[in-house]
This record gives structure tokens, C-alpha cells and sequence, in this order.
């Protein structure tokens, strides 16, 4: 039941427990993950001009993707709490295809990575961009939520 380098989220009798990481050292990480959102390109083209009747659902989901890494321990039963040092949400409007990409971008410098504040950031940015364009769009849909990249620096000075 052993993970990567001997973690694992199970104890011996297989109940489930944090991870111990006080023995590694603080390490810049970095991990970026990314949304995608598809609606009817008419409702694309509303959110993209700022005329939903719901208001800016761009600027909406970034400050709640923004939110979301910071809470994310409060949302992720195993997650360790993080000094988050960077946190960046970006929505990108395609009304020609009908879909939002929501690219989240999370930063420490900490013992365990950012991929579960990255992935928490993409997702509650795009709850919010279904929760804003579903009145004018029923058949809006989130389609996928996927790690893009993660990456681990020197451990800190």
C-alpha cells in the first residue's frame, strides 16, 4: 500500500491519515492545472462581453479559484495546510467554440506540493462560471479538471 518514496495515506490497519512531512525540507513547488467550461457559443459570447444577467463571470472565478487554493485543506480531507505564496487564476472566453479555459497557478515554498490547491482553484473557478452562465445556458457543462504541470525547486535557504 506504499506510494511514491514510501508514503502512503493508509496506516497499518489501512485507516486513512495524513501523510507525515516534517522531515522533508521547504521546497519551491509549483503546480498549474486547468478547467474547461463548454456552453453554447451565444452564452460563450454573453460572458465574454460581461452581459450575463449574473454579472462578470471571468472576474467571479478568478477571485473564487483565488479563494479556493487557499482553503483547500478546509476542503480536502488529507490536504496539509500551505503558505501559499502565489496564487493565479486565468479565464480564457472562446465563444466561437463555446468554452471557458480556467488555467490555475499555485505557488509555495513548503515540505508537500500545490497540485490539490491548483486542482481546487481550476475546479471552484469553473462551479463558478456554471453557477453564472446556468440561467441563460442550462446545458453548460464542466468538462474536465486536469493537472497540467507540477514542479519542485531546490529546498529553500
Amino acid at each position: 500500500m506504499s506510494g511514491e518514496g514510501g508514503l502512503t495515506h493508509l496506516d497499518a490497519r489501512g485507516a486513512a491519515r495524513m501523510v507525515g512531512v516534517g522531515h522533508k525540507p521547504p521546497v519551491a513547488r509549483r503546480a498549474v492545472a486547468e478547467a474547461l467550461v463548454r456552453m453554447a457559443p451565444a452564452s460563450a459570447r454573453l460572458m465574454s462581453e460581461g452581459g450575463l444577467p449574473k454579472g462578470d463571470a471571468a472576474a467571479v472565478a478568478r477571485v473564487a479559484g483565488i479563494m479556493a487554493a487557499k482553503r483547500t485543506p478546509e476542503l480536502v480531507a488529507l490536504c496539509h495546510p500551505l503558505p501559499i505564496d502565489r496564487a493565479a487564476v486565468d479565464v480564457a472566453v472562446d465563444p466561437a467554440a463555446g468554452e471557458v479555459r480556467i488555467r490555475a497557478e499555485v505557488e509555495t515554498t513548503a515540505r508537500t506540493g500545490v497540485e490539490m490547491e491548483a486542482l481546487t482553484a481550476a475546479s471552484v473557478a469553473a462551479l463558478n462560471v456554471y453557477d453564472l452562465v446556468k440561467g441563460v445556458d442550462p446545458a453548460v457543462v464542466i468538462e474536465r479538471v486536469r493537472l497540467v504541470e507540477k514542479t519542485t525547486g531546490d529546498p529553500a535557504p
